[in-house]
């Protein structure tokens, strides 16, 4: 059994985290050496690809919005679960030494917290029995069960890396669904969440889930590698308008996004180059029109997430932003990495009674802990 309370009252915890975005291309696993507050080290990191025939299985999985009760999600669960073993055995065998503590997104399959719901299969028990370590999951239902939006959750993780820079700022984060964190200046008197800095984080509109599934649709690639496509292409200026008419972008903030809120077929009937470059606007034109709902200007814009190795869409955003536009290893992050790490950094304030959702994010009355803990048995 773990020591729970060596794990609460002890030092920095040594941390994996796990994350298998939107994108389902693999999973992410990343060490931190943390206390839940202040980040000690940055550790080992790698990413198992999935294996083509479990990504599609999980791609019709998750895109055909199954119920709960749905007979395919337990057996799915489990090889998810399982392939997230592998890659943490991976992993501490890089390390040379064991974790304290796993923090464990799993697969979002849904999220509708209007409705009050948000599911993300993985199995956190069996990972904590087979691994025989704690395992912290399911971070995001307390938050849509006290009617957040349950998402982004990055925000928190985002303005550590970045408190020391210029201000306002924003990081954008484009995985399958983008979002940003806007910070501003050092409050003068901390507010009621105790936070430092005034925070505002949501999601924006699509990411490259969109672009990734026209792709693999009309090309069978998995992306638009390079962004030699959307490069190529002409955005269709009458659909993308179809697009960005959803009352979603006028809405203000706290909002999130489900992976599938945004419908393909708007673009159907594009050559491929042609439809990949109206899905680049549209997310390039989305993230640029959450920009403008923030509280003030930011000085400088940085990217993360899988979106940023696209050089079209660095390229529009830069353009339609008019900011300096970086991607975030510009301030020394990796950007394949900064969500396992976050869920490495969310794991740990778990254990320590630490808040990991604020009102100024997903819009909780008050600032919320997060996620589940499975002792290993």
């Amino acid at each position: 059994m773990a020591d729970l309370k060596k794990l609460k009252d002890s030092g920095p915890l040594a941390v994996i985290g796990l994350m298998s975005g939107t994108s389902m291309d693999g999973v992410d696993a990343a060490w931190l050496e943390t206390d839940g507050e202040q980040v000690s080290s940055f550790g080992a990191s790698l990413m198992v690809p999935y294996e083509p025939a479990f990504r599609a299985r999980l791609h019709r999985f998750v895109s055909s919005v199954p119920e709960k009760h749905h007979p395919q999600a337990g057996a799915i669960e489990v090889e998810l679960t399982d392939l997230h073993a592998k890659a943490v055995e991976a992993l501490i065998a890089k390390a040379g030494r064991g974790p304290d503590l796993i923090g464990f997104h799993g697969q979002t399959v849904w999220h509708r917290p209007q409705r009050r719901q948000t599911w993300q299969i993985g199995d956190g028990r069996r990972l904590a029995k087979a691994l025989q370590v704690p395992v912290v999951y399911d971070f995001r239902s307390n938050d849509v069960n006290n009617a957040g939006q349950g998402a982004p959750l990055l925000p928190l993780f985002h303005a550590k890396l970045v408190a020391e820079r210029a201000k306002p700022i924003v990081v954008a984060n484009i995985g399958g669904v983008a979002n940003i964190t806007w910070l501003g200046e050092r409050r003068d008197s901390p507010g009621a969440t105790q936070f430092p800095y005034a925070i505002l984080g949501f999601d924006t509109g699509p990411g490259n889930a969109m672009l990734d599934d026209w792709m693999l649709k009309h090309t069978g690639a998995a992306m638009d590698r390079d962004g030699k496509a959307s490069g190529a292409g002409r955005v269709d200026t009458a659909r993308l308008a179809r697009l960005l008419s959803s009352p979603f972008f006028s809405q203000p903030p706290p909002k999130s996004l489900d992976r599938l809120a945004f419908d393909m077929r708007v673009v159907e009937g594009l050559s491929v180059n042609d439809g990949a470059a109206t899905l680049i606007e549209f997310t390039a034109a989305s993230i640029v029109k959450a920009i403008s709902l923030c509280p003030a200007p930011p000085r400088q814009l940085l990217v993360t997430g899988g979106g940023r190795h696209n050089p079209t869409l660095m390229r529009r955003l830069t353009e339609l932003s008019g900011l300096p536009t970086q991607p975030i290893e510009a301030v020394g992050c990796d950007g394949d990495v900064i969500e396992a790490q976050a869920f490495a950094y969310f794991a740990a304030r778990h254990v320590r009674g630490l808040p990991l959702t604020y009102p100024e994010i997903t819009g909780v009355s008050k600032p919320l802990m997060g996620g589940k803990l499975a002792e290993p048995v």
